[in-house]
């Protein structure tokens, strides 16, 4: 069922996102050293899709301290501004005072608060919210100095149970929208050890993804977990298929059961790549029998390519003269389409491990990539 989702910024894929956040992040800094007021930030998407994962992985990246609440739990205003007590002054008259709640910053920054799912929050805690976005502080407390506001949001306009914002609210923000791109879902995938069946069937069926209610990026990720350890999914297909229908949609369950019985979570690994003593019979045939069908599956030769490329970026390691012929004639292949020849010689021409140079130093390959490039 399609919905009229209301989104607010630039639809951006996870990069984009984080290059958002660190512009952002940096001007904010600016502004409070000159005593400028800074701007939070809000990323909006749908649910799984990652949005949360992306501000904790920043943060974490980038050294930033991080708090996080999530305001829809929040039942009454002191879970915001704190709980009253009596105190005494100097002159020993009784005052009413607040005490800050626990999950308050009191370290200076550089810091990141995310406030996440902030319009799952009764109405009441928004209208609190509101001078906390304006001041970085409450009636109550403050936020130490250097950190900042970032907060997360489903849609509006659909069949999210949320508390629709008004613009004074949304005025006091910066606005972005993450949409999920295969390509950084499968180099996150890879950075964080998901299982690699798990990438490979999302690279395959990359419309499944966000093609349903139940499945997102957030519950394959749970269902991939949960079969890691089935060294035979095929064999184990009863309980696979258990596992899948506790996470996922019905579509989604049908299309990995056909991935499985169509043997393509058995495609050659960046590992048996590098790997490979006889290049022509163990990797060269073995790609070329499962491509070269009746209908060139090139869906599946994107799937290795892919792979082959993020483990590439991702690794530090620096590759010897073995794995680097290897990725040479992996890059001749007669059956690899130009397009995605230069794609991914452009990824791998853009990683940071200089070993990979030595790839671009053979004269045939850097004529091939040249001639498309022209």
């Amino acid at each position: 069922m399609k919905h009229n989702y209301i989104f607010y910024g630039t639809k951006a894929n996870t990069k984009e996102v984080e290059d958002f956040l660190h512009h952002t992040i940096k001007t904010n800094e600016l502004a409070e050293k000159a005593g400028k007021r800074k701007t939070p930030i809000c990323i909006w998407g749908e649910h799984g899709i990652g949005k949360t994962q992306t501000v904790e992985d920043y943060a974490i990246t980038n050294g930033y301290k991080y708090a996080y609440i999530a305001p829809a739990q929040f039942e009454e205003m002191g879970d915001l501004l704190g709980m009253p007590y009596l105190a005494k002054t100097k002159e020993g008259h009784e005052v009413t005072m607040m005490a800050t709640p626990d999950w308050v910053p009191t370290e200076e920054g550089p810091g990141i608060l995310l406030i996440d799912d902030v319009n799952r929050a009764d109405d009441r805690i928004l209208r609190g919210i509101m001078q906390l976005l304006q001041n970085y502080e409450l009636v109550s407390w403050k936020l130490p100095k250097g950190w900042h506001i970032v907060l997360t949001a489903n849609p509006d306009g659909g069949d999210y149970s949320v508390t629709p914002m008004d613009f004074a609210m949304l005025t006091r923000m910066m606005h972005i929208s993450l949409s999920f791109d295969v390509k950084r879902w499968a180099l996150w995938a890879e950075r964080n050890n998901i299982d690699t069946r798990g990438i490979s069937f999302v690279l395959t069926y990359p419309e499944i993804v966000t093609g349903g209610e139940r499945t997102t990026p957030r519950t394959l990720v749970q269902f991939f977990e949960s079969i890691a350890d089935i060294k035979d999914l095929k064999a184990n297909l009863s309980i696979v298929k258990m596992l899948a229908d506790a996470c996922l949609d019905m579509n989604t369950v049908t299309t990995f059961v056909s991935f499985l019985n169509n043997d393509l979570s058995k495609l050659i690994s960046p590992d048996e790549i590098l790997e490979a003593k006889d290049f022509t019979k163990e990797v060269y045939e073995k790609i070329k029998s499962v491509v070269n069908q009746q209908t060139k599956r090139v869906d599946v030769l994107s799937v290795i390519v892919t792979r082959l490329v993020n483990v590439l970026i991702l690794s530090k390691d620096k590759f010897d003269a073995k794995k680097i012929e290897n990725i040479k004639k992996f890059l001749k292949m007669d059956f690899l389409p130009n397009d995605m020849r230069l794609i991914a010689g452009q990824d791998i021409a853009a990683s940071s491990n200089t070993s990979l140079k030595a790839i671009f130093a053979d004269a045939e390959l850097g004529k091939i990539l040249l001639a498309k490039m022209s």
